[in-house]
């Protein structure tokens, strides 16, 4: 009982203690102007008389107001309904007074009760109506003045009582600096349980479902909207972000609970974490999660090598590589300024707990890439140089060939020589039925890896492992920083084709999936991930531009700019002969392995090589369609591609027509 005192005493804040002293200075009046009005008729009472009705029915009437609820909703948001809890608690009140009076034996005229009660109700609901008025009058003038963004949150459960409990507290703080807690001003929530709807938390009501989503942000003036359901299963999370979308308002969300900063103190500012949703949350799929003490026990105490260790997937390789131990870390790569910046970056994180050398040097230069293998004998080596911006090494195909095909056989023919434990090349789906030179490059890549698996022996115990993935978000050259540079500067965002479609993932994730793989591979897998549904770009583009707050085609425009040289309609992920394995992690697959023709092989390498080497493109990308028989012309595919994509419309159309 005292417990549940303390809960209801705490609830009462200033705001609440201020209303109740107007409630029973109104109950006073009322009392007051009831009598004066009924003396006009005759049927007024003493005024010494009128202390018991005074002072009872005051108390009386502010108990059952408590009880009934009237000071448990927040000014603001009282609704016609609410007002009815200060009819029944006026209306309670004072039957019990009257019911005092007669065993003080002090009777109370029926007429005065019957006006006291009319007068007070009327007092108090007025009284709240046109506070609830002059509040949204202020918020108003504070919304114009920028100082309050009117806020819909999403979920009615525990993130959302941490909300709002933090932007009521941050508000009472004298050292909300920041004014993190002007952000937002919480209007309505909504959630799916629809035994929740017409509650409350703290004093903000749940209007709805997420069904009412657009209709609610418009009656009450949204201005932007706050997921805080961070346990959402992917799916869900993507069902009510699109019904999000429509509102075309800025969207964030709250992380999970296990991925809050906490500080030196075990705190955490939930208000100050909350943040806008990315791109990677609308693609429809649950992060890749992986056994890291596999990994832990593959890479603790080894000598790892990176080449392209400062690109976009080569540095997180070598951030994720740090984390489990290494003996020490090699960082290879030709272009300084990334290989500096991945450096400093460990530098300051690690300082000397981790043993890293930074090494400038070319995958090209096989005398280079040995003298490496043979100074700091490297024992896993995780090989991500490569040149992979499609357009431009169909401009340029002899540096794809020189870069990619022999800067892999390099550094993969050494690691077999040097007797190194695993050799993990990166590749991509754009090899799969490849339409472009790059592509080509990276699956004559696999190839040379599978070729040099096939020779292993008692003398060449090398594991040679692929791993092959989809579009990196976030990466050097992605498309989602140059849609997100096109909509700052108010730009038009550049699309190549409608029907483009690709598959995604995080950088993270296809390091992970890097990671993995070198921990349970055992020679000649391309291990290929299971990325879930793929994206169409335009798709892609749209969301963006309505995570912005504006509207696609209207306040940001749209263009589509055709396919470049080289580009597919969709990418994919297996080749029609290789066949699924499953693996352990159920979204980690095996492609089969192809058996290579050693002799015809080699030779078909040469050749290339030698035409590269001498800038004769001619036969340099005839000799690769001649290594990779699945390349194939841009205009083909893209042809076969539309064709089936109409023809699955049209039969589509058909369908739902019988």
């Amino acid at each position: 009982m005292k417990t549940k005192l303390k809960e209801y005493a705490g609830t009462f804040t200033h705001r609440k203690l201020l209303l109740a002293v107007a409630d029973a200075f109104i109950l006073v009046a009322a009392s007051l102007i009831a009598n004066f009005l009924l003396s006009l008729f005759g049927c007024g009472i003493p005024v010494s008389d009128l202390i018991v009705p005074i002072v009872i029915g005051t108390i009386c009437c502010f108990a059952f107001l408590f009880i009934w609820g009237a000071y448990s909703k927040m000014w603001r948001y009282f609704r016609s309904k609410d007002y009815l809890s200060c009819v029944f608690g006026v209306i309670c009140g004072l039957a019990v007074t009257c019911l005092f009076a007669a065993i003080l034996d002090k009777k109370i005229p029926f007429a005065f009760t019957l006006a006291h009660m009319a007068v007070s109700i009327v007092g108090i609901c007025l009284f709240r109506l046109i506070f609830r008025k002059a509040f949204i009058e202020m918020s108003e003038t504070g919304k114009k003045l920028g100082k309050f963004k009117r806020t819909m949150i999403i979920g009615g459960g525990v993130a959302c009582k941490m909300l709002l409990t933090e932007i009521e507290n941050a508000r009472k703080s004298p050292y909300d600096g920041d004014k993190v807690s002007a952000k937002y001003l919480p209007v309505c929530i909504i959630d799916d349980d629809h035994n929740k709807v017409g509650q409350d938390v703290m004093g903000v009501e749940i209007v709805g479902t997420t069904a009412d989503i657009v209709r609610f942000a418009e009656e009450r003036e949204i201005e932007q909207i706050i997921f805080a359901v961070p346990s959402a299963p992917e799916d869900e999370r993507m069902r009510v972000l699109e019904i999000c979308s429509k509102t075309k308002l800025p969207v964030k969300t709250v992380p999970f609970i296990g991925n809050l900063i906490f500080d030196e103190n075990n705190q955490t500012s939930l208000l100050k974490q909350v943040r806008d949703i990315k791109v990677e949350d609308l693609l429809g799929r649950e992060p890749i999660k992986f056994d890291n003490e596999d990994i832990r026990k593959f890479i603790g105490g080894k000598v790892c090598m990176v080449t392209g260790g400062g690109g976009s997937i080569g540095s997180e390789l070598v951030r994720q590589i740090a984390k489990y131990n290494p003996k020490q870390i090699i960082i290879v790569d030709i272009y300084e300024n990334n290989a500096y910046e991945i450096q400093q970056e460990l530098v300051m994180e690690y300082g000397s707990k981790l043993n890293l050398v930074t090494l400038i040097a070319s995958v090209r230069d096989y005398y280079r890439i040995n003298q490496i293998f043979e100074r700091y004998k490297p024992q896993v080596v995780f090989h991500a140089a490569a040149h992979k911006h499609v357009p431009l090494m169909e401009v340029s195909p002899m540096e794809a060939i020189k870069n990619n095909i022999v800067g892999t056989f390099n550094v993969a023919s050494l690691a077999q020589f040097h007797l190194v434990e695993k050799f993990v090349m990166i590749s991509t789906d754009k090899a799969v039925n490849p339409t472009n030179v790059m592509g080509a490059s990276k699956r004559c890549c696999e190839m040379i890896v599978q070729y040099l698996a096939q020779q292993k022996d008692s003398t060449n115990r090398t594991e040679f492992v692929t791993t092959r993935f989809g579009n990196v978000l976030g990466s050097n050259g992605s498309v989602i920083p140059l849609f997100k540079k096109q909509i700052e500067q108010g730009k038009p965002v550049t699309v190549t084709h409608p029907d483009v479609i690709r598959y995604f993932m995080t950088i993270p994730e296809a390091v992970s999936l890097v990671m993995e793989a070198a921990a349970i591979a055992h020679g000649g897998e391309i291990f290929v991930l299971d990325m879930g549904k793929p994206v169409r770009i335009v798709t892609l583009a749209e969301n963006l531009i309505r995570m912005y707050g504006k509207v696609p085609y209207k306040d940001v425009e749209i263009k589509f700019v055709g396919l470049r040289p080289g580009e597919k309609i969709k990418e994919e992920l297996l080749m029609d002969e290789e066949g699924l394995q499953k693996t352990a992690n159920k979204l980690i697959y095996i492609g089969r392995q192809i058996e290579i023709d050693a002799d015809s092989f080699a030779e078909r390498l040469r050749i290339l090589r030698d035409a590269a080497e001498e800038n004769n493109e001619a036969i340099a990308v005839s000799a690769l369609h001649d290594m990779v028989p699945t390349f194939i012309t841009p205009e083909e595919f893209n042809k076969m591609e539309l064709e089936k994509h109409q023809k699955e419309e049209a039969e589509k159309t058909e369908s739902n027509h019988a």
